[in-house]
């Protein structure tokens, strides 16, 4: 088994380039509502994806599943559901929900017509884990780090693998037997924590899927940018020859590479701790 790779464009023709690269799934994102407000302070991406995007991709693409994000639960979500499923999605994922009356309504309303997908991102459904888990047809769960982190008040996003709340997650859904990933990857070789490094945890816990960061595309807008900045080609063959090493390891290899990683987030937390405190001093000189 190897992890599913999802990348996040609208763009079809950069969507055919990595699905010719060796990518399982492009991702349109629809979500604005209570993006800004979460992410807007952070050096993040945010969407302007459109439902147009969903029929233009599908279009282009072959082999790949189409995954889509729909906003959270509001007065449009059915709407949006059923455009989104015309257009052509394979996948709705649902971001910031914390009850299981969203979820309940959400599968509802998808009503088997695609693939339904749970990006779990909020304090509040950690929380209620069991009970939305125990609503039928779910398909899927992905774990939103980032916005989970940033609800827990945390330092840094890879706290939540250290600290054990993706294992915590991650043994609920396994136990469902319910499909399950967590968060973004980096290019091999590149990150605060190693992108390898978090390749090798998807492994120890399980997880069958994960979306590739912004360095697979440096922001390019279009197929000719891409090309210039990235050799998408490569970047996923390197994914792909670290998975088949880490395959062969042993359990006390995983449990290593997990206690390097607690180290290196602990450091770096400490390290951004430190300059929060020195900042503090500075202002109130």
């Amino acid at each position: 088994m190897t992890i599913q790779l999802m990348f996040i464009t609208n763009d079809a023709d950069i969507a055919k380039e990595a699905e010719a690269s060796g990518v399982d799934r492009i991702f349109i994102d629809l979500e604005k509502i209570g993006k800004w407000e979460r992410q807007g302070h952070l050096d993040t991406v945010l969407s302007s994806h459109s439902m147009s995007d969903i029929s233009t991709v599908r279009a282009k693409i072959e082999k790949c599943e189409l995954l889509v994000r729909i906003n959270p639960v509001h007065e449009h979500t059915a709407s949006e559901i059923d455009e989104a499923i015309d257009r052509g999605a394979d996948v709705l994922m649902l971001p910031m929900f914390t009850t299981a009356e969203e979820v309940a309504y959400f599968v509802a309303r998808v009503g088997g017509r695609a693939k339904t997908c749970l990006l779990l991102e909020t304090p509040q459904a950690l929380v209620r884990i069991n009970e939305i888990l125990d609503i039928k047809g779910i398909d899927e769960v992905h774990l939103g780090l980032n916005d989970l982190y940033l609800g827990m008040k945390l330092d840094f996003m890879f706290e939540l693998i250290s600290c054990g709340v993706v294992d915590f997650a991650c043994r609920m859904l396994k136990a469902r037997g319910i499909k399950y990933g967590f968060g973004g990857i980096a290019k091999i070789g590149k990150g605060v924590v190693p992108a390898e490094m978090i390749l090798a945890e998807h492994y120890r816990l399980g997880s069958e899927m994960v979306i590739l960061s912004r360095s697979f595309h440096n922001r390019a807008v279009n197929l000719e940018e891409l090309r210039q900045r990235v050799d998408f080609g490569q970047e996923v063959r390197k994914i792909r020859e670290r998975e088949n090493a880490i395959r062969q390891w042993s359990s006390s290899e995983m449990n290593s590479n997990f206690n390097k990683i607690k180290s290196l987030v602990q450091e770096h937390c400490r390290c951004l701790r430190r300059e929060k405190w020195e900042l503090n001093e500075y202002i109130n000189l």
